[in-house]
Formats: C-alpha cells, structure tokens, sequence
C-alpha cells in the first residue's frame, strides 16, 4: 500500500476554492447566505485545528478521565444543538426527555460496540472510542433533531384527531401512535437511505479516511459494515426513547393534551 500524502497549509487552502465559487454563486443568485457560508468554512477550520490538536494530546496521554470528559463534552454540545433548534417550542421536561434519550441510546450502542463487538483494550482507548463516539452522536444528534421537528408538527397539525380520540376514551397512548410511528420512520430515514447507497453511490468518510491512510480496504470495509450497524441502533434507540417518553410531555395528568 502507497504512504498517505500529507496535505501542506497551502494545500487545504487550495480546497477554498469551492468555497469561493460557492459564495459566487450565492451572490448572483441573491440569496443572501454569503456571511453565514463565510463564518460556517472559518469556524469549521478552526474547530477542526483545536480538535486536531486536542486529540494528539489525548492520544499521546490516554486517561479514561479524559477520554469520559470529552465524551460528555460531545454528548453536552449534540444536547445543547439539538435544543437550540426548537427554542421557545420544548417544555422543561421534553427537553430533559431529549438528553436521557441521547445520552441512554449513544452510550449503550457505544459501549456495546467498543467492548464486545472491537473488544478494544484498554477500555478507554481514545484512539478507537472517541472517533467511534463521534460518529454515533453526530448521526443521532440528526435522528433526534428530525424526531423532535416531527413529533411538534404532528402534535400541532392534528391536534384535532388527538382530541377527539381522547374524547372517545383512547389513552394519549394511542391517540398518538399513528404520530409517534410516522415520526419514528422519519427520524430513521436518513440513516436508512445512506446505508442503501453506501458503496455503489458513495464512500463513507471513515472508510475513505481508512483506505488513504493505508489500511487495506477489505479491513475498512468490515470496519464500516459494523459502524454502520451501530449507528443504526444508537439512532433507532435514543430515537424511540424520546418519543415514548417524550409524548407523555404533551399530556396533563387528567390525560389533556397541552401544547408549549
């Protein structure tokens, strides 16, 4: 296998060009995204270098304090992003709903996977569990966001038919089954789709980062098999854990249903 070639600052500079034409095309369009566009590309590339520079640290001084303290971290920021998107919409217990669900769903697969399917030694190796972790919450970190999007807008759009199930004896748990089922099926759909497109369509990053750096790809690809599946199961899990406990936040306890 050929060495991987390491890109120069000039090099990813170069890569500022899509960039560019991006904005360009922005700017005769009139869409008006030039400044969000610009700030997303420089605060990806300076996170991206303080990660970089953090994970050399972290791998060069493997603690399990450490390796636990940046998990929290990743798991405190997907929380923190996913409630910034419905701010004003989520009462205090939906949202303390969404950071159970995230955190129970992540973990458990995490854990699973790292321990029993790679069987990593030591348990808190970074190299292996902060990567993996990574790709587990940014994936379900999209499920619950869908997952909370879907469920408000059903809750809010048939109010009426949940009412009125309600009026004719249904409990609030089967008045919301068909929203609950459907919210469910679009949450997962994402990760669905590009499991169906993986490997005729496209490369996923990980595997393609594992092929440049010299692993072979047979090992990458069984690498990428089981990552997939795991993310599958973080996603289906925090998913189905925030709308089971979550539609419960929309009811009073004489079973009304209430909406933020």
């Amino acid at each position: 296998m050929k060495e991987i070639i390491d890109l120069t600052a000039f090099q990813v500079v170069l890569a500022y060009i899509f960039v560019l034409i991006v904005l360009a095309i922005v700017r005769i369009q009139g869409i008006g995204r030039e400044k969000e566009i610009f700030i997303s590309s420089v605060r990806m590339t300076l996170q991206l270098i303080l990660a970089g520079y953090i994970l050399v640290y972290i791998f060069n001084n493997p603690s399990p304090w450490l390796t636990l303290l940046v998990i929290l971290l990743m798991e405190s920021f997907a929380v923190y992003t996913v409630l910034k998107r419905f701010i004003n919409q989520l009462n205090r217990c939906f949202k303390i709903v969404i950071a159970i669900s995230m955190g129970i769903g992540t973990l458990t697969c995490l854990i699973y996977f790292l321990l029993i399917v790679i069987r990593i030694s030591p348990w808190y190796d970074p190299q292996y569990f902060i990567p993996i972790a990574g790709m587990f919450i940014g994936n379900t970190m999209t499920g619950i966001s869908l997952g909370v999007k879907f469920l408000l807008e059903g809750m809010t759009n048939q109010r009426a038919l949940v009412e009125e199930a309600l009026i004719l004896g249904a409990t609030p748990q089967s008045a919301s089954k068909s929203i609950i089922n459907s919210t469910f099926e679009a949450a997962i759909m994402p990760t669905i789709n590009s499991m169906v497109g993986m490997g005729i369509v496209f490369l996923p990053g990980m595997m393609t980062g594992q092929i440049l750096s010299g692993t072979l790809p047979t090992t990458a690809i069984a690498y990428q098999i089981a990552i997939m599946f795991g993310i599958l199961g973080a996603v289906a899990l925090s998913v189905i854990l925030m709308l089971q406990l979550g539609y419960r936040t929309f009811f009073n306890q004489e079973s009304q249903l209430i909406l933020p």
